[in-house]
């Protein structure tokens, strides 16, 4: 039997037929259909004897070779050119082939860990497992299910389609949880269902255990809108449980008030939705006293609890923990007011034997007018301690439920206050509100899929296109950026629309937690999943502009012709997204996009295609979305000033971060002047990045040079903020890009003079 050799050195038999039906392959396209049969047939045994001749094992390549020179010598070299090409594409299938399969192994073997995301660990099995399928349902992705033009603007660096390996199975991106709901009534798991909760300790389980199964259900992040209104009800009823032990035990006339079930029932009648400064209550001096102390060991303990859980329930490839956000601060009831403290005191206490920050869940304090903002105000004290935790763990993090762009929210509606999922993701109005809804209600949306515009590199094509004119001015350049973008922006609005369509063409028992207990809002089973998906968010992202605006003007919005130029193109997304949302009825807005691994990903891939530009590409990340870069000296009151006349355009998210000195951060009065400032400009949300060092030794927190000060260890986590979120030891859990973007940040000094 002959024996060839393949092109991995497998030794294998010859098979003449492979010759015979390539050959006729190549007739076929040249002819349209097959006229000569036997010259396949004497063309494979030619090279069979060949084979039989050679005195070394015949390789496949050499074999190929001879067959391109018999079909020349057959006197058709129209088929050899045929074969030629065949041979060619089978080639490229081959590399293409080897080329998947190497990243595959690259991945599954954690040779080339990049850090996509700071919060998954590559070199885990489930980090591993994760990013092998994602380089699979990638390709799928882009080669079987998004159109041609998403394809080229993705691969082009022009517009990033964000969680390919999501696309390919048409999952959404994020949700704000509607807690008030589940709590209330239960909800169905996949095995059991699950009864309402009937005490705070149960509700802040059921918190962390509905927050990790619809972290399932998406890609994304999830949220809790208002979580110390959520827990007013369930605080209640552990004051009343504890309040009858307290009458139990410690008051004489037990006996005659409560001695059978029935009169027990009739109790709770008695006390029904009572606040838990109720005179009702206070009649029993005794029992009061102990029910509040037991009340708040209990809220803090539940808090706590919910705490380690979100820190420990891992429910994502790569051992990720859910993406989880709560949003606070503006209940003034002294239930509500009960949850807020033990909030913050436990952010401030921090987790495990270290007393480390936690990382999740990112807490958002809801600065409100009349009700935390002013000394006075009823809450006034908890937005203190609140500055007391930031300054030292991180977060909370601020939104501001006054921010214009929130208009029309229901001030007795907590559901309508402004929030966001934490790393800024944010709900505007909904054009699909249900009759008697505000449209700005939060629970139940969240941003349905997002793209971002990678804008220099249209800035690029805008000066290459400008070269065409004579005597180009200034005006020019940004005229035709401005035309560029716009193709762009409506390019991204196809691209969104496409891929709505298709989660929306999925069947709900893909998210049966979602659908079955009505998380996402609005959902009719008649209707089909696209009923709840229409309201929530078509993010149309941005990153760049700093950079865009150095190719356009050699200066960037710290300028005033930077500003400019820039509020032409912030305006230019607004208007856009304005006009689609009425236009198709959909809630496009303007997304100021985290870009965790996009802002490394992206100037990769903009440095080989235009080298190296000198305030542009000579350094390994883009400025975030519209922030000022990291690398320029101001105040915090100056950087506050100049992008709080950008967030104002954005509808689908936005954060403003200051960077805070070590010493700085311990000036109390100092962050409180900086966060009321961002509250007073109009900032949406607003964040304040301070040294969190932790020594793994002793516990040491704050900022921490080569060792630590207390023990000497030399063994510190340094926490960082990657996005609105935290994650662990930067060095590294962050990609190339974003570790020098966080060595480049200057301090925004507060005496800093200019």
């Amino acid at each position: 039997m002959l024996k060839i050799i393949k092109r991995n050195g497998e030794e294998v038999s010859f098979d003449r037929q492979k010759i015979i039906d390539a050959v006729n392959g190549a007739m076929i396209e040249v002819d349209g259909q097959l006229y000569e049969e036997d010259t396949a047939k004497e063309i494979a045994s030619d090279i069979e004897k060949r084979i039989r001749m050679s005195k070394i094992p015949v390789g496949v390549e050499s074999i190929q070779d001879w067959v391109e020179l018999e079909l020349m010598v057959s006197e058709r070299p129209d088929v050899a050119r045929a074969y030629i090409r065949y041979r060619y594409k089978k080639e490229v299938a081959r590399e293409t082939q080897s080329t998947f399969f190497d990243a595959i192994g690259e991945k599954l073997e954690a040779r080339n860990v990049q850090n996509q995301n700071a919060n998954v660990d590559e070199h885990s099995f489930g980090g591993r497992i994760g990013e092998a399928s994602g380089v699979m349902t990638k390709k799928y992705a882009l080669d079987y299910i998004i159109s041609k033009m998403a394809k080229e603007n993705h691969l082009n660096n022009r517009i990033y389609i964000h969680d390919l390996d999501s696309y390919a199975v048409g999952m959404h991106n994020c949700l704000s949880i509607p807690f008030d709901k589940l709590l209330a009534e239960g909800f169905n798991t996949r095995q059991t269902d699950v009864r309402p909760a009937n005490s705070v300790n149960t509700a802040f389980q059921l918190v962390a255990v509905i927050f990790q199964l619809q972290s399932l259900q998406q890609f994304g992040g999830v949220s809790a809108t208002h979580l110390d209104w959520t827990m007013v009800p369930y605080v209640r009823k552990s004051f009343f449980k504890h309040y009858m032990n307290g009458r139990r035990w410690l008051t004489d006339d037990f006996d005659q008030h409560l001695h059978s079930n029935e009169q027990n029932e009739g109790w709770k009648e008695y006390f029904k939705d009572e606040p838990i400064d109720s005179e009702k209550y206070k009649q029993d001096k005794k029992a009061y006293d102990y029910a509040m102390e037991m009340t708040v060991k209990e809220v803090y303990q539940a808090v706590e609890g919910m705490y380690h859980n979100l820190n420990t329930l891992q429910s994502r490839s790569g051992n990720q923990l859910p993406f989880t956000s709560i949003n606070y601060g503006t209940c003034t009831l002294p239930e509500g007011r009960m949850v807020i403290k033990a909030l913050l005191d436990v952010s401030l206490e921090g987790l495990g034997k270290l007393h480390k920050t936690s990382i999740f869940p990112c807490g958002i304090f809801q600065c409100m007018k009349g009700v935390n903002r002013k000394e006075g105000d009823p809450n006034y004290d908890l937005y203190l301690l609140a500055i007391k935790s930031t300054a030292k763990r991180l977060y909370p993090n601020y939104a501001n439920v006054d921010w214009s762009g929130n208009a029309g929210y229901d001030v007795n509606d907590p559901t309508t206050y402004f929030s966001t999922m934490g790393c800024r993701t944010a709900n505007g109005a909904d054009i699909n509100a249900l009759p008697g809804q505000n449209k700005q209600m939060k629970d139940g949306r969240g941003n349905i899929c997002p793209v971002t515009i990678i804008m220099p590199t249209l800035a690029m094509e805008a000066m290459e296109e400008v070269q065409k004119i004579d005597n180009f001015t200034e005006d020019d350049i940004v005229d035709t950026f401005i035309d560029i973008l716009k193709l762009a922006i409506a390019d991204a609005r196809d691209m969104l629309i496409e891929r709505f369509d298709w989660i929306c063409s999925q069947s709900p028992s893909s998210a049966k937690f979602m659908y079955e207990n009505g998380t996402m809002y609005g959902y009719n089973p008649e209707e089909g999943i696209r009923s709840a998906l229409k309201h929530g968010t078509l993010a149309i992202g941005q990153i760049g502009l700093a950079e865009t605006l150095q190719i356009l003007l050699n200066t960037d919005h710290t300028t005033e012709k930077g500003m400019e130029v820039a509020k032409k193109i912030e305006g230019t997304f607004k208007e856009l997204c304005a006009k689609y949302k009425e236009e198709y009825k959909l809630n496009f807005g303007v997304y100021y996009t985290p870009a965790e691994n996009l802002c490394y990903t992206a100037m990769q891939k903009f440095k080989k295609q235009y080298g190296v530009i000198p305030e542009v590409s000579d350094k390994d990340f883009f400025t975030n979305s519209m922030h000022v870069p990291v690398w320029k000296r101001m105040s915090p009151f100056d950087k506050i000033d100049i992008e709080s006349q950008l967030t104002g355009y954005s509808s689908a998210g936005c954060i403003t971060y200051v960077e805070f000195s070590d010493d700085d951060r311990k000036n109390l009065d100092a962050v409180r002047a900086v966060i009321d400032y961002a509250m007073d400009n109009d900032i949406p949300y607003f964040a304040i990045n301070v040294p969190c060092d932790t020594c793994m030794e002793c516990g040491e927190c704050g900022e921490i040079e080569d060792a630590c000060p207390k023990c000497g260890s030399t063994n510190i986590q340094r926490l960082r903020r990657v996005t609105g979120y935290l994650t662990g030891n930067y060095t590294t859990a962050f990609n190339k890009g974003k570790i020098q973007e966080v060595l480049m940040r200057k301090k925004h000094r507060i005496n800093f003079e200019k």
